[in-house]
């Protein structure tokens, strides 16, 4: 009819669409039936297999099937490129029901491009730098197909990254003076590229072949478990209840299965159809239901351990052990997401909206002293199984692992048993009404046994101090345990079915689990191979210097311009990149240049603090629109526009994009320079107070709707709790800067395992005049000042007014942070005798009361309902 508005219709999507859209980006949208399905899955078992061994200690223990780190990657990537065109059809009109014979011929001969380095380890060795002919078609075919693989399992994005790459390598003498170099020949580009470790088998493969398919596999097989609707419940019973509670679930949901997963996609889809509804019913506009969980469900990869599989990444690229990755990120993914609790509150408090009512309510007073008994009680029986393990391990340091795994097999027949007391955790229909929320004890006790191989890992990690991988192994060889027994040890204790029966059944959830580990896997390990181009190209071009100067000439110098352009090019790197290839990315071309631009003007940070900068920014692109297809699956959950969700899942993630600025000039955020209990608790105190100020500023909503100017105090006072020392360091200088002999001297004022802050001059190896500070991180005090730099890494004498390097240890800090031998260094900067920089807290603390008292008498008189309610 003429004249009438037609208004744009959104489809729902099914939940065989929604897993459609998690295959087509996980695991591969290809279902073929018969011979053929069970040929996929015996391939991903035999992978999933291979990985378990090489990660155990078998192969060494009985002396086979013993593979070196670049035999292990190449049949990592064969086992990937074959899977990956198995799985992933060429194009949205092929088939899916069966796989067409030239994708066979494609996974065969790239199977056997990839294995090349292993099929022929032992020829390649005796001829580096001089590949035959043969060599050079196996790579060229090699490239082709890998990039051919990445097309279907990752998209254009990172195939034109790669593309553009490899015409840089070959088109050097060609480009613009500015990035020119001498370009490389076919054999010299191919051979670099395809047949060393410094390309696409280099660092970011071994890392995926060594340590994130045991990580992906472990969470691939507590989904399997049921972990993930177990965590999605209990959220949903702790949490529904309270103002705008589905919400609130979403978000600690959301948290709690980042922890396992490794796909912010998967993420969405698994929580999201169960909150996203829930969130709608109680009141929240379709597209904001759908932006919380998606800024919660990206904000997974930034959650330890797994990390979207960049800890792992960080642990080879940083040189610092797996722990020490997890210290340092924990606090930021801690706060950014008490910041986005925090935001869907406001939301709920600027609409007025309620939540789910219990089935069985309790007075606030019972509610409170309940939670506060339930988290003292975690925090208890955390303390007692740390320090009782502890002391296990102090007495039998040889045997604990044993009497840890018999005390764990212990609790976890105790607690299924404590299961049986209850009904079995099923995932309810969205769709359905839901008038109550259920007890939350019988959900949360329902199972606990699935915090056991997180149990496991932690104490592999942390007491053991096994590596990441033996931690990984042990904790999924107990979770394959749970797998298999769950079902029959669960059916004796109810007595309602066979034993025989439930065994069958647990073996082939064991069965499910290793083969989605694999298939999870395929993506990862194309995009570590694939991204190995990008690391190859700056090896071979030094373009990564052309990047450094590039940014600095255009930043003039100055730092803080210099990091948003930073942030820029990382959003524009990451659009439409899997986690793992745009770490390596951004690592790769801008992590170099903060440390390198920061130096010589004076801001020196830990490489962490750089590392974590760029991979949040290079992680933001997947909430920046219009690429994002997180923000598509829950935009078909919510029925609205992607879009429209992607901006506003952008708004909410602002909160993230600040920590990355804030932690670069205050690394105390990342638990680094913390001086004792106190300190540790003053910085979380003030952090967490400063997200939440922010995120009410950004909402124009605190005790109820913020004036303009109440917004920006809020955000001044942001800055302030979260760098206390920008106006401290106007009044005192922070350091004093000593030369010569007092410079040598200083060394051993700094404390055991600090950090000294070096500042350098000389001509390195490639002629380049150098100039610039680094942050040298030193080990306990020595008998004098030039030991203890020697055990650092850096052999000095004095020359003169200066300190003349002398020598460099290979693969020390030093030598990664840029120093080489023949330097000077000109200074060294100690800390000044100042007042703390905390003291800036109680100015800023007594501008937000005032805000707070104003903001609550303006709220009884306009505005009754925003009355601050418990979040």
């Amino acid at each position: 009819m003429a004249g009438v508005k037609k208004t744009k219709e959104h489809h729902q999507l099914t939940d065989e669409e929604l897993k459609q859209i998690v295959a087509e980006a996980d695991t591969g949208g290809r279902k073929p039936t018969g011979a053929v399905a069970q040929a996929m899955m015996l391939i991903a078992l035999a992978w999933s297999l291979f990985q378990i061994w090489i990660a155990s200690p078998l192969p060494f223990t009985f002396g086979i099937l013993v593979f070196n780190d670049t035999e292990s990657r190449a049949i990592h990537l064969a086992f990937s490129v074959f899977l990956a065109f198995m799985a992933y059809p060429a194009f949205k009109r092929s088939p899916r029901e069966y796989i067409p014979a030239v994708d066979w011929l494609l996974a065969f001969v790239g199977a056997f491009c990839a294995a090349y380095l292993f099929l022929f380890y032992s020829q390649l060795a005796e001829r580096p730098g001089s590949p035959t002919d043969y060599d050079l078609v196996v790579a060229v075919a090699g490239m082709v197909l890998l990039l051919e693989a990445a097309r279907r399992a990752l998209g254009l994005p990172m195939v034109i990254l790669a593309i553009v790459f490899i015409i840089y390598i070959f088109a050097g003498p060609h480009m613009p003076d500015m990035i020119a170099h001498k370009g490389a020949s076919l054999a010299k580009g191919m051979s670099h590229l395809w047949l060393t470790t410094e390309g696409v088998f280099g660092v970011a493969l071994g890392v995926s072949s060594g340590f994130i398919f045991l990580f992906v596999l472990f969470g691939a097989l507590l989904e399997t478990a049921g972990a993930g609707n177990y965590f999605i419940k209990s959220a949903v019973g702790l949490l529904g209840h309270l103002r705008g509670g589905p919400a609130k679930a979403a978000v600690v949901a959301s948290a709690a299965t980042g922890v396992i997963s490794g796909s912010s996609i998967a993420n969405v889809v698994t929580t999201g159809t169960f909150t996203i509804p829930l969130m709608k019913r109680i009141g929240y506009r379709a597209d904001k239901a759908a932006a919380v969980e998606v800024a919660g469900s990206v904000n997974g990869q930034i959650m330890p351990p797994v990390m979207g599989a960049a800890a792992f990444l960080m642990v080879e690229y940083v040189g610092i052990p797996y722990v020490q990755v997890l210290k340092h990120a924990i606090v930021p993914a801690l706060i950014s997401y008490i910041a986005l609790f925090y935001i869907v509150h406001l939301e709920a408090m600027k609409a007025n909206l309620q939540g789910i009512p219990r089935q069985n309510p309790k007075p606030w007073q019972q509610s409170l002293i309940s939670f506060t008994m339930t988290v003292s009680g975690l925090i208890i029986l955390a303390g007692i199984v740390y320090w009782g393990l502890g002391w296990i391990k102090t007495v039998a340091p040889g045997g604990s692992i044993v009497i840890i795994a018999i005390l764990m097999a212990i609790a976890y027949i105790a607690l299924l048993k404590l299961s049986t007391k209850f009904p079995e955790l099923h995932m309810d229909d969205p769709n359905d009404p839901i008038e109550s929320l259920p007890d939350v004890g019988p959900t949360l006790q329902s199972g606990l046994h699935y915090l056991l191989p997180v149990a496991a890992l932690i104490w592999n990690l942390m007491v053991e101090q096994l590596s990441p991988a033996l931690s990984a192994f042990w904790a999924t060889m107990f979770l394959c345990f749970i797998l298999v027994t769950q079902r029959p040890i669960t059916a004796f204790f109810r007595g309602i079915s066979s034993p025989g029966v439930e065994f069958r059944r647990g073996l082939q959830d064991l069965l499910d689990g290793l083969v989605t580990g694999a298939r999870n896997m395929i993506g990862i390990g194309i995009a570590t191979a694939a991204a190995g181009v990008i690391v190859g190209t700056v090896t071979l071009t030094g373009v990564g210097l052309v990047m450094t100067e590039l940014v600095e000439t255009l930043s003039g110098g100055n730092i803080v311009i210099m990091l948003f352009m930073v942030a820029f090019i990382c959003l524009i790197l990451g659009m439409g990149l899997p986690t793992t290839a745009n770490y390596i990315i951004v690592s790769t071309l801008m992590a170099p240049v903060i440390v390198e631009v920061g130096a010589q003007n004076g801001l020196l940070v830990p490489l962490i603090a750089v590392h974590l900068f760029v991979f949040y920014f290079g992680l933001m692109a997947d909430v920046t629109p219009p690429v994002g297809l997180a923000s598509y699956a829950a935009a078909g959950i919510a029925l609205t526009d992607p879009i429209k969700t992607g901006i506003t899942a952008f708004t909410y993630s602002i909160r993230t994009a600040v920590l990355p600025f804030m932690f670069i000039f205050n690394t105390q955020l990342l638990l680094i320079d913390i001086e004792g209990p106190f300190h540790l608790i003053l910085t979380l105190f003030s952090a967490t107070v400063a997200s939440l100020i922010f995120a009410a500023a950004t909402q124009g909503w605190f005790m109820t709707r913020s004036k303009r100017w109440e917004s920006a105090v809020l955000i001044v006072l942001t800055f302030v709790l979260f760098r206390p020392g920008f106006f401290m360091d106007e009044v005192f200088p922070p350091y004093e800067r000593l030369h010569g002999a007092d410079a040598v001297e200083a060394v051993n004022a700094v404390p055991d395992n600090g950090r000294l802050r070096l500042f350098i001059e000389g001509i390195n190896i490639d002629g380049d005049e150098i100039a610039k500070g680094v942050l040298l991180p030193l080990g306990p005090k020595a008998d004098n000042a030039r030991a203890r730099l020697a055990a650092a890494g850096v052999k000095v004498v004095p020359f003169g007014e200066d300190i003349q390097v002398v020598g460099v240890d290979f693969g020390s800090q030093a030598e990664k942070l840029g120093i080489e031998q023949g330097f000077k260094i000109t200074a060294v900067e100690l800390p000044n005798d100042r007042p703390a920089k905390e003291w800036m807290f109680l100015p800023a603390f007594i501008v937000l009361g005032l805000i707070v008292m104003i903001q609550r008498r303006r709220a009884k008189h306009t505005d009754p309902h925003a009355t601050p309610a418990a979040a």
